[in-house]
Protein backbone atom coordinates (compact mmCIF):
# COMPACT_ATOMS: atom_id res chain seq x y z
CA UNK A 1 0.00 0.00 0.00
CA UNK A 2 2.74 2.37 0.50
CA UNK A 3 4.63 1.49 -2.62
CA UNK A 4 1.11 2.63 -4.41
CA UNK A 5 0.88 5.56 -2.60
CA UNK A 6 4.65 6.76 -2.81
CA UNK A 7 3.79 5.90 -6.88
CA UNK A 8 0.59 7.31 -7.17
CA UNK A 9 2.16 10.36 -4.90
CA UNK A 10 4.89 11.06 -7.55
CA UNK A 11 2.40 10.74 -10.37
CA UNK A 12 0.80 13.72 -9.18
CA UNK A 13 3.76 15.69 -8.81
CA UNK A 14 4.54 14.50 -12.24
CA UNK A 15 1.44 15.83 -13.84
CA UNK A 16 1.26 18.99 -11.54
CA UNK A 17 4.88 19.55 -13.16
CA UNK A 18 3.73 18.89 -16.89
CA UNK A 19 1.05 21.67 -16.38
CA UNK A 20 3.88 24.25 -14.86
CA UNK A 21 5.81 23.09 -17.72
CA UNK A 22 3.64 24.05 -20.51
CA UNK A 23 2.73 27.38 -18.36
CA UNK A 24 6.16 28.37 -18.26
CA UNK A 25 6.87 28.13 -21.87
CA UNK A 26 4.48 30.54 -21.63
CA UNK A 27 5.04 32.86 -19.18
CA UNK A 28 8.56 32.25 -19.03
CA UNK A 29 9.05 32.82 -22.74
CA UNK A 30 7.15 36.43 -22.45
CA UNK A 31 9.74 37.24 -19.25
CA UNK A 32 12.55 36.59 -21.00
CA UNK A 33 11.26 39.66 -23.71
CA UNK A 34 9.54 41.71 -21.41
CA UNK A 35 12.31 44.57 -20.64
CA UNK A 36 13.35 44.91 -23.99
CA UNK A 37 10.18 45.22 -25.31
CA UNK A 38 9.04 47.79 -22.86
CA UNK A 39 12.20 50.07 -23.66
CA UNK A 40 11.25 49.49 -27.17
CA UNK A 41 7.99 51.14 -26.50
CA UNK A 42 9.82 53.72 -24.44
CA UNK A 43 9.91 52.57 -21.08
CA UNK A 44 12.98 53.82 -19.10
CA UNK A 45 15.12 51.61 -16.57
CA UNK A 46 13.06 52.94 -14.37
CA UNK A 47 10.04 52.55 -15.12
CA UNK A 48 10.88 48.76 -16.25
CA UNK A 49 12.14 48.17 -12.29
CA UNK A 50 8.82 49.48 -11.15
CA UNK A 51 6.89 47.26 -13.47
CA UNK A 52 8.76 44.22 -12.60
CA UNK A 53 8.14 44.86 -8.95
CA UNK A 54 4.41 46.09 -8.99
CA UNK A 55 4.28 42.35 -11.04
CA UNK A 56 5.95 40.89 -8.44
CA UNK A 57 4.12 43.14 -5.51
CA UNK A 58 0.36 42.21 -7.37
CA UNK A 59 0.82 38.22 -8.05
CA UNK A 60 2.40 38.48 -4.20
CA UNK A 61 -0.82 40.68 -2.15
CA UNK A 62 -3.34 38.71 -3.92
CA UNK A 63 -1.41 35.18 -2.57
CA UNK A 64 -2.22 36.20 1.11
CA UNK A 65 -6.31 36.19 0.17
CA UNK A 66 -5.84 32.99 -1.94
CA UNK A 67 -4.30 31.07 0.57
CA UNK A 68 -6.84 31.84 3.08
CA UNK A 69 -9.49 31.22 0.61
CA UNK A 70 -7.78 28.10 0.05
CA UNK A 71 -7.27 27.03 3.89
CA UNK A 72 -11.07 27.86 4.33
CA UNK A 73 -12.82 26.16 0.66
CA UNK A 74 -10.58 23.33 0.43
CA UNK A 75 -11.26 24.42 -3.51
CA UNK A 76 -7.78 24.00 -4.56
CA UNK A 77 -8.58 23.21 -7.99
CA UNK A 78 -11.04 25.92 -8.47
CA UNK A 79 -8.08 28.65 -7.10
CA UNK A 80 -5.89 26.30 -9.56
CA UNK A 81 -8.10 27.19 -12.86
CA UNK A 82 -8.94 30.36 -12.36
CA UNK A 83 -5.53 31.64 -11.51
CA UNK A 84 -4.14 29.47 -15.06
CA UNK A 85 -6.76 31.27 -17.42
CA UNK A 86 -5.61 34.39 -16.25
CA UNK A 87 -1.95 34.27 -15.93
CA UNK A 88 -1.62 31.94 -19.73
CA UNK A 89 -4.27 34.41 -21.50
CA UNK A 90 -2.29 37.73 -20.87
CA UNK A 91 0.52 36.65 -22.67
CA UNK A 92 -0.47 36.20 -26.16
CA UNK A 93 -2.28 39.37 -25.88
CA UNK A 94 1.05 41.40 -25.49
CA UNK A 95 1.01 41.08 -29.39
CA UNK A 96 -1.55 44.02 -29.33
CA UNK A 97 0.18 46.58 -27.08
CA UNK A 98 0.56 49.26 -28.76
CA UNK A 99 2.38 51.64 -25.53
CA UNK A 100 4.01 50.34 -22.51
CA UNK A 101 1.12 51.40 -20.11
CA UNK A 102 -0.88 48.13 -21.95
CA UNK A 103 1.95 46.23 -21.53
CA UNK A 104 2.50 46.93 -17.86
CA UNK A 105 -0.90 46.24 -17.42
CA UNK A 106 -0.91 43.14 -18.88
CA UNK A 107 2.65 41.81 -17.21
CA UNK A 108 0.72 43.10 -13.71
CA UNK A 109 -1.76 40.90 -14.95
CA UNK A 110 0.13 37.65 -15.88
CA UNK A 111 1.52 37.70 -12.19
CA UNK A 112 -2.06 38.13 -10.82
CA UNK A 113 -3.32 35.03 -12.30
CA UNK A 114 0.00 32.92 -10.95
CA UNK A 115 -0.96 34.62 -7.85
CA UNK A 116 -4.65 33.41 -7.70
CA UNK A 117 -3.85 29.60 -8.13
CA UNK A 118 0.05 29.04 -6.58
CA UNK A 119 -0.89 28.68 -3.30
CA UNK A 120 -3.73 26.30 -3.61
CA UNK A 121 -1.40 24.12 -6.27
CA UNK A 122 1.27 24.50 -3.25
CA UNK A 123 -0.88 23.31 -0.39
CA UNK A 124 -1.85 19.80 -3.21
CA UNK A 125 2.16 19.72 -3.80
CA UNK A 126 2.92 19.66 0.01
CA UNK A 127 0.40 16.99 0.31
CA UNK A 128 2.04 14.62 -2.10
CA UNK A 129 5.72 15.65 -1.02
CA UNK A 130 4.83 14.41 2.47
CA UNK A 131 5.33 10.82 1.18
CA UNK A 132 8.04 10.98 -1.54
CA UNK A 133 10.43 13.82 0.53
CA UNK A 134 9.57 17.67 1.23
CA UNK A 135 12.50 18.33 -0.68
CA UNK A 136 12.19 15.99 -3.72
CA UNK A 137 9.17 16.37 -4.38
CA UNK A 138 9.22 20.51 -4.66
CA UNK A 139 12.46 20.05 -6.11
CA UNK A 140 10.75 17.53 -9.03
CA UNK A 141 8.21 19.68 -9.60
CA UNK A 142 10.72 22.87 -10.07
CA UNK A 143 12.89 20.49 -12.47
CA UNK A 144 9.77 20.29 -14.35
CA UNK A 145 8.77 24.19 -14.27
CA UNK A 146 12.00 25.36 -15.29
CA UNK A 147 12.22 22.66 -18.21
CA UNK A 148 9.56 24.64 -19.18
CA UNK A 149 11.07 28.06 -18.42
CA UNK A 150 14.13 26.99 -19.96
CA UNK A 151 12.48 25.86 -23.48
CA UNK A 152 10.24 28.77 -23.63
CA UNK A 153 12.79 31.37 -24.14
CA UNK A 154 14.40 29.59 -26.37
CA UNK A 155 11.06 29.22 -28.67
CA UNK A 156 11.02 33.19 -28.44
CA UNK A 157 14.23 33.51 -29.37
CA UNK A 158 13.98 31.07 -32.53
CA UNK A 159 10.85 33.32 -33.53
CA UNK A 160 12.75 36.97 -33.14
CA UNK A 161 15.42 35.42 -34.85
CA UNK A 162 13.30 34.92 -37.98
CA UNK A 163 10.85 37.68 -37.96
CA UNK A 164 12.03 40.07 -35.71
CA UNK A 165 9.00 40.75 -34.27
CA UNK A 166 7.87 41.03 -30.55
CA UNK A 167 4.25 41.08 -30.91
CA UNK A 168 5.37 37.79 -33.02
CA UNK A 169 7.14 35.62 -30.35
CA UNK A 170 4.00 36.83 -27.86
CA UNK A 171 1.58 35.77 -30.17
CA UNK A 172 3.07 31.99 -30.61
CA UNK A 173 3.29 31.44 -26.84
CA UNK A 174 -0.27 30.97 -27.57
CA UNK A 175 0.18 27.23 -28.30
CA UNK A 176 1.78 26.10 -24.74
CA UNK A 177 -0.91 28.62 -23.07
CA UNK A 178 -3.67 25.59 -24.57
CA UNK A 179 -1.47 23.04 -23.76
CA UNK A 180 -1.29 24.17 -20.03
CA UNK A 181 -4.98 24.43 -19.90
CA UNK A 182 -5.82 20.79 -21.72
CA UNK A 183 -2.94 19.41 -18.98
CA UNK A 184 -4.73 20.87 -16.07
CA UNK A 185 -8.17 19.29 -17.16
CA UNK A 186 -6.41 15.89 -17.70
CA UNK A 187 -4.64 15.93 -14.52
CA UNK A 188 -8.45 17.20 -12.48
CA UNK A 189 -10.06 14.33 -13.92
CA UNK A 190 -7.08 11.69 -12.92
CA UNK A 191 -6.79 13.45 -9.62
CA UNK A 192 -9.97 15.15 -8.02
CA UNK A 193 -8.88 14.75 -4.25
CA UNK A 194 -5.41 15.38 -3.78
CA UNK A 195 -5.82 15.97 0.01
CA UNK A 196 -6.11 11.92 0.46
CA UNK A 197 -1.96 12.20 0.46
CA UNK A 198 -2.05 14.22 3.62
CA UNK A 199 -5.29 14.17 5.50
CA UNK A 200 -5.35 17.62 7.10
CA UNK A 201 -5.88 17.69 11.35
CA UNK A 202 -9.40 18.58 13.00
CA UNK A 203 -10.08 22.16 14.20
CA UNK A 204 -9.44 26.10 11.57
CA UNK A 205 -6.39 28.19 11.68
CA UNK A 206 -6.05 29.99 15.08
CA UNK A 207 -4.13 33.40 15.08
CA UNK A 208 -1.18 32.18 16.49
CA UNK A 209 -1.03 28.78 15.20
CA UNK A 210 2.26 29.75 13.11
CA UNK A 211 5.21 29.07 14.74
CA UNK A 212 7.98 31.76 15.58
CA UNK A 213 10.34 30.39 13.16
CA UNK A 214 8.16 30.83 10.19
CA UNK A 215 8.24 34.07 10.88
CA UNK A 216 11.59 34.60 11.13
CA UNK A 217 12.15 32.53 7.94
CA UNK A 218 9.39 34.75 6.30
CA UNK A 219 12.14 37.81 6.99
CA UNK A 220 14.64 36.14 5.84
CA UNK A 221 13.23 34.97 2.38
CA UNK A 222 12.14 38.95 2.12
CA UNK A 223 15.51 39.98 2.69
CA UNK A 224 16.37 37.32 -0.43
CA UNK A 225 13.39 39.14 -2.38
CA UNK A 226 14.48 42.70 -1.95
CA UNK A 227 17.56 41.80 -3.31
CA UNK A 228 17.01 39.68 -6.05
CA UNK A 229 17.67 41.19 -9.42
CA UNK A 230 14.91 40.69 -11.75
CA UNK A 231 15.73 39.24 -15.60
CA UNK A 232 14.00 42.44 -17.29
CA UNK A 233 16.04 44.86 -16.07
CA UNK A 234 19.17 42.56 -16.42
CA UNK A 235 17.96 41.87 -20.21
CA UNK A 236 17.84 46.01 -20.17
CA UNK A 237 21.30 45.99 -19.05
CA UNK A 238 21.93 43.85 -22.14
CA UNK A 239 20.24 45.28 -24.69
CA UNK A 240 21.53 49.20 -23.30
CA UNK A 241 24.99 48.02 -23.92
CA UNK A 242 25.00 45.92 -26.70
CA UNK A 243 26.14 42.64 -24.53
CA UNK A 244 24.12 40.48 -26.34
CA UNK A 245 21.97 40.78 -29.40
CA UNK A 246 17.70 41.05 -28.74
CA UNK A 247 17.82 36.93 -30.27
CA UNK A 248 20.73 36.18 -27.89
CA UNK A 249 19.13 37.67 -25.05
CA UNK A 250 16.33 35.12 -24.81
CA UNK A 251 19.13 32.60 -24.91
CA UNK A 252 20.93 34.24 -21.88
CA UNK A 253 17.73 33.62 -20.07
CA UNK A 254 17.02 30.05 -21.52
CA UNK A 255 20.25 28.95 -20.25
CA UNK A 256 19.91 30.17 -16.61
CA UNK A 257 16.38 28.32 -16.85
CA UNK A 258 18.06 24.91 -17.40
CA UNK A 259 20.59 25.31 -14.84
CA UNK A 260 17.69 26.17 -12.32
CA UNK A 261 15.70 23.23 -13.24
CA UNK A 262 19.05 20.82 -12.65
CA UNK A 263 20.19 22.99 -9.48
CA UNK A 264 16.09 22.70 -8.30
CA UNK A 265 16.46 18.64 -8.56
CA UNK A 266 19.52 18.20 -6.77
CA UNK A 267 19.46 20.65 -4.21
CA UNK A 268 15.79 19.54 -3.65
CA UNK A 269 17.92 16.10 -3.00
CA UNK A 270 20.36 17.45 -0.93
CA UNK A 271 17.77 19.11 0.89
CA UNK A 272 16.07 16.20 2.38
CA UNK A 273 19.40 14.77 3.86
CA UNK A 274 21.26 17.82 5.27
CA UNK A 275 18.95 20.27 5.15
CA UNK A 276 19.09 24.33 5.28
CA UNK A 277 23.30 24.47 3.61
CA UNK A 278 22.02 23.50 0.53
CA UNK A 279 19.66 26.71 0.57
CA UNK A 280 22.24 29.31 2.18
CA UNK A 281 24.63 28.05 -0.36
CA UNK A 282 21.64 28.86 -2.63
CA UNK A 283 21.45 32.12 -1.77
CA UNK A 284 25.67 32.57 -2.04
CA UNK A 285 25.17 31.46 -5.86
CA UNK A 286 22.55 34.08 -6.03
CA UNK A 287 24.39 36.99 -4.73
CA UNK A 288 27.98 36.25 -6.39
CA UNK A 289 26.06 36.40 -10.02
CA UNK A 290 25.63 40.31 -9.50
CA UNK A 291 28.99 41.70 -10.44
CA UNK A 292 29.44 39.17 -13.25
CA UNK A 293 26.09 39.83 -14.62
CA UNK A 294 26.63 43.80 -14.84
CA UNK A 295 30.30 44.06 -14.93
CA UNK A 296 31.55 41.28 -16.83
CA UNK A 297 32.10 40.40 -20.70
CA UNK A 298 29.99 38.23 -22.61
CA UNK A 299 30.96 35.04 -20.91
CA UNK A 300 31.30 36.31 -17.72
CA UNK A 301 27.40 37.48 -17.87
CA UNK A 302 26.59 34.21 -19.11
CA UNK A 303 28.72 32.49 -16.80
CA UNK A 304 26.64 35.17 -13.85
CA UNK A 305 23.53 34.10 -15.53
CA UNK A 306 24.09 30.27 -14.26
CA UNK A 307 25.53 31.29 -10.88
CA UNK A 308 21.57 33.19 -10.78
CA UNK A 309 19.81 30.23 -12.15
CA UNK A 310 21.36 28.04 -9.70
CA UNK A 311 19.99 30.53 -6.81
CA UNK A 312 16.88 31.11 -8.42
CA UNK A 313 16.68 27.19 -8.44
CA UNK A 314 17.81 26.97 -5.15
CA UNK A 315 15.21 29.32 -3.54
CA UNK A 316 12.10 28.56 -5.63
CA UNK A 317 11.89 25.11 -4.51
CA UNK A 318 13.67 24.93 -1.20
CA UNK A 319 11.61 27.93 -0.01
CA UNK A 320 8.52 26.18 -0.26
CA UNK A 321 9.72 22.85 1.08
CA UNK A 322 10.88 24.54 4.34
CA UNK A 323 7.30 26.21 4.83
CA UNK A 324 5.57 22.34 4.55
CA UNK A 325 8.25 21.31 7.19
CA UNK A 326 7.27 24.66 9.51
CA UNK A 327 3.64 24.19 9.25
CA UNK A 328 1.15 21.46 9.67
CA UNK A 329 -0.90 21.14 6.76
CA UNK A 330 -5.10 22.84 7.73
CA UNK A 331 -2.80 25.95 8.04
CA UNK A 332 -0.53 25.52 5.04
CA UNK A 333 -2.39 27.52 2.80
CA UNK A 334 -2.54 30.74 4.46
CA UNK A 335 1.20 30.09 5.56
CA UNK A 336 1.75 30.12 1.94
CA UNK A 337 -0.33 33.35 1.92
CA UNK A 338 1.11 35.19 4.57
CA UNK A 339 4.56 34.25 3.23
CA UNK A 340 4.38 35.05 -0.31
CA UNK A 341 2.59 38.52 0.55
CA UNK A 342 5.48 39.59 2.27
CA UNK A 343 7.73 38.52 0.09
CA UNK A 344 6.13 40.14 -2.42
CA UNK A 345 6.01 43.27 -0.81
CA UNK A 346 9.92 43.02 -0.80
CA UNK A 347 10.53 41.98 -4.23
CA UNK A 348 8.83 45.63 -5.02
CA UNK A 349 10.39 47.45 -2.98
CA UNK A 350 14.06 45.89 -3.50
CA UNK A 351 13.23 45.90 -7.51
CA UNK A 352 12.21 48.98 -7.69
CA UNK A 353 15.00 50.90 -5.33
CA UNK A 354 17.50 48.19 -7.90
CA UNK A 355 15.96 49.95 -10.76
CA UNK A 356 16.27 53.52 -9.75
CA UNK A 357 19.60 53.06 -8.53
CA UNK A 358 20.60 51.20 -11.59
CA UNK A 359 19.47 54.64 -13.40
CA UNK A 360 21.72 56.51 -11.07
CA UNK A 361 25.09 54.49 -10.18
CA UNK A 362 25.14 50.93 -11.50
CA UNK A 363 28.00 49.88 -8.24
CA UNK A 364 24.96 51.07 -5.56
CA UNK A 365 22.74 48.68 -7.47
CA UNK A 366 24.88 45.45 -7.63
CA UNK A 367 26.24 46.52 -3.89
CA UNK A 368 22.39 46.82 -2.67
CA UNK A 369 21.28 43.61 -4.35
CA UNK A 370 24.47 41.62 -2.62
CA UNK A 371 24.40 43.16 0.78
CA UNK A 372 20.43 42.80 0.98
CA UNK A 373 20.45 38.88 -0.16
CA UNK A 374 23.59 37.60 2.18
CA UNK A 375 22.14 39.55 5.02
CA UNK A 376 19.44 36.74 5.19
CA UNK A 377 21.49 33.95 6.14
CA UNK A 378 22.50 34.61 9.72
CA UNK A 379 18.36 34.32 9.86
CA UNK A 380 18.25 31.19 7.88
CA UNK A 381 20.82 29.77 10.34
CA UNK A 382 18.35 30.70 13.20
CA UNK A 383 15.47 28.54 11.80
CA UNK A 384 17.93 25.69 10.84
CA UNK A 385 18.81 25.43 14.88
CA UNK A 386 15.38 25.87 16.17
CA UNK A 387 12.39 22.46 16.03
CA UNK A 388 10.31 22.06 12.57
Amino acid sequence: MAAASRQSAIRFIVALGTISLFADVTYEGARSINGPFLGMLGASAAIIGIVSGAGELAGYLLRLFSGIAADRTRAYWALTIAGYIVNLLAVPFMALAGHWGVAAALIIAERAGKAIRTPARDVMLSQASKIVGRGWGFGLHEFMDQLGAFLGPLLVALVLAQTHHYPRAYAVLAIPAGLALASLFTAIKFYPDPSRFEEPKAGGLAPDGLPRAFWIYMAAAGLLAAGFVDFPLIAFHFSKTSLATPAEIPVFYSAAMGVEAITALVFGKLFDRIGMPVLILGVLFSAASGPLVFFGSFYAALGGMALWGAGMGAQQSLLRAKIAELVPAERRGAAYGIFNTAYGILWFAGSSAIGILYGRSLDSAVIFAMATQLAAVPLLLIVRRRPA
